[in-house]
C-alpha cells in the first residue's frame, strides 16, 4: 500500500460530536476527532510529553487535553497550547466519504 494512500479509519458515527477515538494502523496510533459542528481531524495518538493515549483525554471545542498531566493541544493544527506539553502533534489529512472517515498517514 502506498504511504500516502487514504486509510479507512472508522464510520463517521463511531465518533460522538466533541469527542475522540483511538485508531491503530501499521504500527502507529492515531487520534481521530469530531468537532461539535461535524468536522473531523486526525493527529498522532500519543501525547508528545509522556506518550499517553490522547483518546483517553477530554475534547473541548478544538482542544484535546491529555489525561495524564492535562497538557493541551489544538487538534486542528497540532499546536501545543499549555504545559507540560511543548512539542506539537503531527496532524494528518482527513476526509469523510460515504459515512466513513479516511485519513492519510503519509507525509
Amino acid at each position: 500500500m502506498a504511504e500516502d494512500a487514504w486509510i479507512d479509519a472508522c464510520a463517521a458515527d463511531d465518533i460522538d460530536p466533541e469527542d475522540v477515538i483511538r485508531f491503530d494502523h501499521g504500527g502507529a496510533t492515531f487520534a481521530i476527532y469530531r468537532t461539535g459542528d461535524d468536522r473531523y481531524f486526525a493527529t498522532d495518538g500519543l501525547c508528545t510529553h509522556e506518550f499517553v493515549h490522547l483518546a483517553d483525554g477530554l475534547v473541548m471545542d478544538t482542544v484535546i487535553e491529555c489525561p495524564l498531566h492535562n497538557g493541551r493541544f489544538d487538534f486542528t493544527t497540532g499546536e501545543a497550547l499549555s504545559p507540560p506539553v511543548c512539542a506539537a502533534l503531527r496532524t494528518f489529512p482527513v476526509k469523510v466519504e460515504g459515512g466513513r472517515v479516511y485519513l492519510r498517514a503519509g507525509s
